[in-house]
């Protein structure tokens, strides 16, 4: 899976994105809309990742699901 067809379906993948984050607030999750770039931000800032960190748990994250 790639993250166009994740963004495309937002709705539908939030809720493992939830699941697997689950320090996410709904606002939190909200505020990412299907945005990468957002989503690996709020991991650093929620989860103190750095930025490559926060990349890697995302590809690992698209390698799952």
């Amino acid at each position: 899976m790639n993250w166009d067809q994740i963004e495309g379906k937002w709705k539908e993948f939030s809720g493992k994105v939830q699941s697997e984050w689950g320090d996410l607030t709904d606002d939190e999750i909200a505020e990412v809309n299907g945005d990468r770039r957002v989503l690996e931000g709020k991991l650093q800032a929620k989860y103190g990742k750095t930025k490559e960190q926060a990349k890697e748990e995302v590809d690992s994250f698209l390698g799952r699901i």
